[in-house]
C-alpha cells in the first residue's frame, strides 16, 4: 500500500518515496496500532500542544490552529466515548490513525500538523505522557496494599509466629512485624517509581527525527503546556533513542513483583498442611478437579508465577537496547508491549495481593505453639547470661551445650532439670523460666526495628500517618 495525496484509510505517512506496495504479511508484521493505540489520548494531547506551538512560532495562522485544535478535541472526545475506535482502524500506527481521522474532520489542513515533527519525537512524547498517567495507577495500588498490610500488622501486633532463617526456625517474631517488613519493601518500591518518573519528566517534542526541529518552536513553553516539570530534553539525538525511562519503570515493576513473590512464598509455606499457621479465604483459593479435599493458594501462586513474566520484559528490553546505534531504530517499537503488559500485571498482582491480605487468617493457637518450641528462645538465654556478666562467646557456648542436653532429654531449654541448669548457667537458673516466657522474649525486642508488640504498634501509627499524607 503506497501513500496517496488523500492519505486514505490504512495509508502510511511516508509513501512518497515508494512506488510498490508492502508485502501483506510484512504490513501486518510492521503495524503497531494493535498495541500503541493505548496511547491515542496521549498522541492527541501532544498534537494539540504541537499545533499551538506551531501557531506561536508563526508557522500556522491562528485560524488554522483553532481549527486543528477543535478537530483534535473532537477526535479526543470520540475516542473517549468509543475506546475501540482505533482498534477498528487499518492504520500503521497511532500517529497515522490520528492524522487520518483528523483529516476527515478538518480536511487537508490536517497535513500541516506534522510540520517540524517526526514520529520519532512524537512517540517518545506519547510514551512519556502515557507512562506518567499510568504509573499513577501502580502507585495507588501499592498504597492500598501498604494500607492493608498496616491494618494486618495492627491486628496481629502481639501474635507470635516463628521467624525463619535458611528456612529453619530461628527466633520468635510477631505476625505484625512480618507484615510491616513488606510495607517497608513496598515503600522503597514507591520511592523508586517516583524517582524514575522524576527523571523521565522531560519533554521530547520538538527534537524532530534526530537533529531537532528547523522551526522556531519554543520548546520550553511546549514542555510547560504538556506539564513536563523538567523542561525540554537537551539533546535531540539522545532524545529519540532514549528508553531509559522504560527500562527504569520495568525495573520498578520487577522489584515490586519480587517483593510480592516473596510474600506469596512466605504465606504459601505458612499455609501448607505441614505448617498450618495461616488460612486462605475462599475468595482467593481454588480447589482440585480430582481431589475434593484440596484448597489451593492459587492467587499467591499466580503472583509468584507472573513475577517471571515481568522480569522477562525487563531483560528483553535491556537486550534490545544493548547494541542500538543512535538515534532511532525500529527495534524500539518493541519497547511498548512489554511495558504495557508489565504495568498491567504488576497493578493486577498488587490488587489481588491486597485481597489476600484483607482476608488472610492466622491460626493463633498453632502460631503460639510453633513460636514457643524448638529452642527459638536460645538467643534470649544467651542474652540473659550476658546481662549476668558472662561474655557473649562463653554464653553462646553454654547455651549450645544446653540445647544438646535438652534434645537428649526431649524438653525445651526452660524445662531442663534444675541440676543441669545449675551446672550450665547458675547465674540465671532461678529466673530462667520466667524470662524465657514468649511474651517476655518478644517484649525485649523493643528497639527501633524490633519485633516487640509495642514497637509494632508504634510503627503502625507511624505508617498510618505517612500513608494519610
Amino acid at each position: 500500500m503506497s501513500g496517496t495525496p488523500g492519505n486514505p484509510r490504512g495509508a502510511q505517512l511516508w509513501g512518497g518515496r515508494f512506488e510498490g506496495g508492502l508485502d501483506p504479511f510484512f504490513e501486518t508484521f510492521n503495524r503497531s496500532l494493535p498495541f500503541d493505540r493505548r496511547m491515542v489520548d496521549d498522541d492527541l494531547v501532544g498534537s494539540i500542544a504541537w499545533a499551538q506551538a506551531l501557531g506561536a512560532a508563526g508557522v500556522l495562522r491562528q485560524p488554522e490552529v483553532d481549527k486543528l485544535v477543535k478537530g483534535l478535541q473532537k477526535l479526543r472526545a470520540a475516542c473517549a466515548h468509543d475506546p475501540e475506535l482505533p482498534a477498528r482502524a487499518a492504520d500503521e500506527d497511532v500517529h497515522s490513525f490520528v492524522e487520518r481521522e483528523l483529516g476527515e474532520l478538518v480536511g487537508p489542513l490536517a497535513r500541516k500538523l506534522h510540520t517540524g515533527r517526526s514520529r520519532n519525537d512524537q512517540v517518545a512524547t506519547d510514551l512519556k505522557l502515557w507512562l506518567r498517567r499510568t504509573a499513577a495507577g501502580l502507585d495507588d495500588a501499592l498504597t492500598e496494599l501498604m494500607r492493608a498490610l498496616v491494618e494486618l500488622a495492627d491486628r496481629t501486633a502481639a501474635l507470635p509466629i516463628p521467624g525463619y532463617t535458611h528456612l529453619q526456625r530461628a527466633q520468635p517474631i510477631t505476625a505484625g512485624h512480618h507484615a510491616l517488613a513488606y510495607v517497608e519493601m513496598l515503600a522503597r518500591d514507591r520511592s523508586r517509581l517516583a524517582d524514575a518518573l522524576r527523571r523521565a519528566d522531560t519533554c521530547p517534542l520538538g527534537s524532530g527525527a534526530l537533529a531537532g526541529t528547523a522551526f522556531g518552536v519554543d520548546r520550553a513553553a511546549l514542555a510547560r503546556a504538556l506539564e513536563f516539570r523538567g523542561g525540554p530534553t537537551r539533546n535531540s539525538l539522545d532524545t529519540v533513542g532514549d528508553r531509559d525511562h522504560v527500562a527504569e519503570v520495568l525495573f520498578c515493576c520487577s522489584m515490586v513483583m519480587l517483593h510480592l513473590s516473596r510474600l506469596a512464598e512466605d504465606w504459601i509455606f505458612l499455609g501448607s498442611h505441614e505448617a498450618r499457621l495461616v488460612r486462605f479465604a475462599d475468595a482467593v483459593a481454588t480447589g482440585s478437579s480430582l481431589m475434593p479435599q484440596k484448597k489451593n493458594p492459587d492467587a499467591l501462586e499466580l503472583i509468584r508465577g507472573k513475577t517471571g513474566r515481568v522480569l522477562g520484559h525487563l531483560h528483553a528490553l535491556q537486550v534490545t537496547l544493548k547494541a542500538l546505534p543512535l538515534a532511532y531504530d525500529k527495534d524500539l517499537q518493541e519497547d511498548k508491549e512489554g511495558l504495557f503488559d508489565a504495568l498491567d500485571q504488576t497493578v493486577a498482582c498488587a490488587k489481588v495481593m491486597t485481597t489476600v491480605v484483607d482476608t488472610i487468617e492466622y491460626d493463633e493457637e498453632r502460631c503460639r505453639t510453633a513460636a514457643s518450641g524448638g529452642f527459638l528462645n536460645a538467643t534470649d538465654l544467651a542474652d540473659l547470661l550476658v546481662r549476668a556478666g558472662v561474655s557473649f562467646r562463653d554464653a553462646h557456648e553454654r547455651v549450645g551445650v544446653a540445647v544438646r542436653r535438652a534434645l537428649a532429654h526431649g524438653c525445651e531449654l526452660e524445662e531442663l532439670p534444675r541440676p543441669i541448669l545449675q551446672e550450665l548457667m547458675p547465674e540465671v537458673a532461678d529466673s530462667l523460666a520466667r524470662e524465657l516466657r514468649l511474651d517476655r522474649v518478644l517484649g525485649r525486642r523493643n528497639a527501633v526495628g524490633g519485633t516487640a508488640p509495642q514497637r509494632v504498634r508504634t510503627e503502625v501509627r507511624a505508617w498510618r500517618r505517612r500513608l494519610a499524607r
